[in-house]
């Protein structure tokens, strides 16, 4: 006895409350074509992914090829095809390519693969298209090769969902060529699909809708099922000049139950009393004729009397409850490891198609190693030092030079101007800064104390550590040298101060600006804000417009008549209005769970945040210019961020950088960002002590919005 290729008994999938195929039993003949019909969302791929054993019913059982579907799916597996709805063979692989990895998948060793695929390319006729990419074919040759693929192995049972959807008519009439010649070479065919030509062409047909399995049969046994054309009724075709006036009419004319538009020509179900010209427009050429249903018919009626409740009588064929198992091809279950080749070199030949993961696997990890290890410094070196020198005479000059010798202070500005020292400080140009009063040579010549003020910007405690430990130390050395009773392991006391107690001729004194408590928290978190918000900002606007790239949304916009501008601004403004949210809540963090206040202007912070925000976005619109997939979007803007995290001065200082590191620095606007930050929320910088970083961020602005516009038009690469 030869068992059904296919039996389902009571099959049943629910998720969640909602029951996507309910009650479903049928049984499918071994070589014969049988297709399943049904809307959209009715269940049809679902029963097929069921069948595969790619997903377990939640109620009933199905056998295919002999075997249980939801125990024994690795065997089933082995000896069935499958031809997905949506083509989703690799892309970026060729022809040849994705052939050989679905071979080696099913376990054929070199020669047998070579076989088959010249079998498979001559019969679906791809042979001479075997080394294109796959991605580059049109529609019908997608769909070829997705066949082609399913029966490499040589498959007993083949499913193809949807095979013809979105194909032109003569690659579907090609294709169901195919098909006709494997079913006459006795592979069974399991087929859905829209189309009502189609269906006829099966060998059975099954209808569902809304979850259920409304009839089952030979196209001709569904035809003369009696709910189809009930007793007492007629089938007719009205052929007339206003086909789609005389509609309305029709369907409102008595005895007339159905009436249905085929091109020029109605199709009526009426009651049999009804006379045939009742049904033509006086004085006109109307011909009535009567005709059999077809299966469009069928399943408009079927439809409707589910709608209404009705359950019709169902051309089922039995379904045998114990169908032997009959099993021609040996099952091999295989370790866990079969299909490792296959998988090793499917991956190797995408790595190998794609340039932009070979970059960021092997140039990337090189640069960043170059330039961070050269760019990120612990030492602290060079700190840029302002001086306001009252004496101004040679001791006052042995002094300063004392302070360059260190390697520890760069003298940058020297004033004499107490207005222009402390702005040189309060706008972030300098972080030391050296007072040296009137008196100080005269003082050392009579043997008198003299004091030095050292000013420390504090709001970065490690900065601010080094400068002040290392002016400390240079006031003991300066004093050991200059005291003439300096004897081995005693502190010199040849002067006293004013109350007359021993203490050393020179004494450094320093005093911490902006953050006397060297808190850390002060320094890391205003920089913290300008990272958050450009990591918020470039991600979202770089994955928005990417991600519509992939799913094709784009390419319908690029159809439409938006506007270049109107396209932009769309894309945009909703994820600038994100930004400045973005930006109001990191600041309120910043100022109430961090205890950081803001010593300058909100407002001129808000103004300036808000310039960054549309700088974050153009760049996140240039990452969307450059990359075609969420995965290279996500690679380009981590390429953007780790320099600015690393390099624009929020955890290691700019200044200890090397020179050709350190110019590059100024492309990066987060640089003037956390600058724009830290004076503002620390040093209570105005406007005319950041302009330097204003004008900056302006520029970057300027040229990363002008790029990005200018790369992205309104049509496809």
């Amino acid at each position: 006895m030869n068992p059904s290729a296919i039996a389902t008994r009571g099959l049943t999938r629910r998720f969640g409350p909602t029951t996507v195929v309910d009650d479903v039993t049928f049984e499918v003949e071994r070589g014969t074509i049988f297709g399943l019909l049904g809307p959209n969302g009715s269940g049809k791929s679902t029963i097929i992914r069921m069948l595969c054993g790619v997903l377990a019913p939640s109620g009933g059982a199905a056998t295919v090829l002999g075997r249980d579907a939801a125990t024994s799916s690795e065997a089933i597996k082995r000896r069935i095809g499958y031809m997905s709805q949506q083509f989703s063979l690799y892309g970026d692989l060729s022809v040849e390519e994705n052939l050989d990895f679905y071979g080696r998948i099913y376990g054929l060793n070199q020669d047998q693969l070579a076989a088959r695929k010249h079998d498979v390319a001559d019969m679906t006729g791809i042979a001479d298209r075997i080394h294109q990419i796959a991605g580059t074919l049109s529609g019908g040759w997608k769909q070829r090769l997705g066949l082609a693929c399913a029966l490499i192995h040589e498959p007993e049972l083949l499913f193809l969902d949807e095979p013809t959807a979105g194909i032109d008519p003569v690659a579907r009439r090609d294709l169901w060529d195919l098909l006709f010649e494997l079913s006459g070479r006795g592979v069974t065919l399991f087929v859905t699909t829209h189309y009502m030509d189609e269906a006829e062409r099966c060998t059975h047909v099954g209808y569902i809708y809304m979850s259920k399995l409304l009839v089952v049969g030979r196209p001709d046994e569904l035809k003369a099922l009696p709910e189809i054309t009930p007793p007492g009724t007629r089938r007719l075709e009205l052929t007339t000049a206003r086909a789609t006036t005389r509609l309305t009419a029709l369907r409102a004319t008595s005895g007339v139950r159905d009436a249905t538009l085929f091109g020029d020509r109605v199709h009526l179900l009426v009651d049999g009393a009804l006379a045939n010209d009742a049904l033509r427009e006086p004085g006109s050429t109307d011909q009535v004729t009567a005709v059999e249903p077809n299966l469009e018919d069928v399943f408009v009626t079927l439809s409707r009397a589910a709608e209404a409740g009705v359950v019709p009588a169902r051309a089922t064929p039995p379904v045998a409850e114990d169908s032997p198992v009959v099993n021609r091809h040996a099952d091999h279950t295989g370790s866990s490891t079969h299909g490792l080749w296959a998988m090793l070199l499917k991956e190797f030949s995408h790595i190998r198609r794609q340039p932009a993961t070979l970059f960021f696997m092997f140039v990337i990890p090189v640069l960043q190693t170059v330039i961070f290890g050269y760019a990120i410094q612990t030492e602290i070196e060079d700190i840029p030092t302002v001086v306001f020198d009252l004496d101004g005479r040679e001791a006052s000059r042995e002094l300063l030079d004392a302070f360059v010798a260190t390697g520890t202070f760069d003298i940058i500005a020297r004033t004499t101007d107490e207005t222009a020292f402390l702005r040189a400080l309060s706008s972030g140009r300098a972080k030391v800064g050296i007072r040296i009063p009137p008196h100080y040579s005269g003082r050392l010549l009579t043997g008198e104390h003299a004091l030095v003020q050292v000013l420390v910007d504090g709001s970065d405690s490690t900065v601010a550590t080094a400068a002040q430990s290392t002016a400390q130390l240079l006031g003991i050395a300066l004093s050991r040298r200059l005291s003439n009773g300096l004897l081995e392991g005693q502190p010199p006391t040849p002067v006293r101060d004013a109350a007359g107690r021993a203490t050393l001729p020179i004494e450094i004194r320093t005093r911490l600006l902006y953050n006397p408590d060297l808190d850390s928290s002060r320094f890391f978190v205003p920089g913290l804000v300008g990272i958050i918000l450009q990591l918020v900002t470039l991600f979202l606007t770089a994955f928005a417009v990417v991600r519509e790239r992939e799913l094709g949304t784009l390419e319908q916009l690029f159809v439409t008549p938006v506007g270049r501008a109107g396209l932009l601004l769309g894309k945009l403004v909703p994820y600038a209005v994100v930004g400045v949210a973005e930006t109001l809540i990191v600041l309120s963090v910043m100022v109430f769970v961090f205890a950081v206040p803001i010593q300058g202007s909100l407002v001129l912070l808000l103004a300036l945040s808000s310039l960054f925000v549309v700088t974050s976005l153009g760049m996140g619109l240039f990452v969307s210019t450059v990359t075609r997939t969420q995965l290279q979007a996500m690679q380009f803007a981590f390429l953007i961020m780790l320099p600015s995290v690393l390099l624009s001065g929020f955890v290691f200082p700019r200044a200890d950088m090397p020179g050709s590191i350190y110019l590059a620095t100024f492309a990066i606007p987060a640089t003037y960002y956390v600058e724009i930050l830290r004076g503002i929320v620390l040093r209570g910088a105005d406007i005319t002590d950041l302009a330097p970083s204003v004008a900056g961020l302006s520029v970057c602005c300027v040229a990363i919005l002008g790029l990005s516009v200018t790369r992205f038009r309104k049509q496809l690469d």
